[in-house]
């Protein structure tokens, strides 16, 4: 077999499930102490928002909801040489930047904005991300900031 047909082949597993067993598809209950340090951290940043995340993805891929709250919770956002602040930041800033992850922005403009960033701050983050980013990038945050805004007002 040559690369492309094993790489083929392996795809195929891989979405027909085959040989996966039950307990496979379904989100390992066992709760480590990396995954409760993750759920717990999740929470306080993210807030429902991010267990709304979460839930939505029971029934799709459990396991890509226990990876999110283990590693990037549980080993990232956890460590202590930054604080929420300064990561809130750097997410957004990095989210803007990519430029097509418009669901997760929303979720991390308002987890900055649960940490303390102010809306003039991340106001402040978008115009930056024109220099580095471009300017269609920093539209699209505006807008997405303008709606957590709005939504955010109309939800007090």
């Amino acid at each position: 077999m040559n690369y492309l047909s094993i790489l083929l082949f392996s795809l195929f597993i891989t979405i027909s499930g085959y040989g996966q067993t039950e307990n496979q598809t379904k989100m390992d209950s066992t709760k480590t102490e990396r995954f409760k340090k993750g759920w717990e951290k999740l929470k306080e940043i993210d807030g429902q928002a991010g267990v709304n995340v979460i839930e939505s993805l029971k029934n799709v891929s459990p396991d890509l909801g226990k990876y999110t709250i283990e590693y990037p919770f549980g080993d990232v956002y956890s460590r202590e040489i930054l604080d929420n602040r300064t990561k809130e930041i750097a997410v957004v800033a990095a989210l803007v930047a990519m430029g097509n992850a418009s669901p997760q922005l929303k979720v991390h403009i308002n987890a900055a904005l649960n940490v303390g960033v102010t809306e003039q701050e991340l106001s402040e983050i978008m115009i930056l991300m024109s220099v580095y980013a471009g300017f269609p990038s920093a539209l699209n945050g505006t807008f997405t900031l303008k709606e957590v805004i709005e939504e955010r007002k109309e939800e007090k």
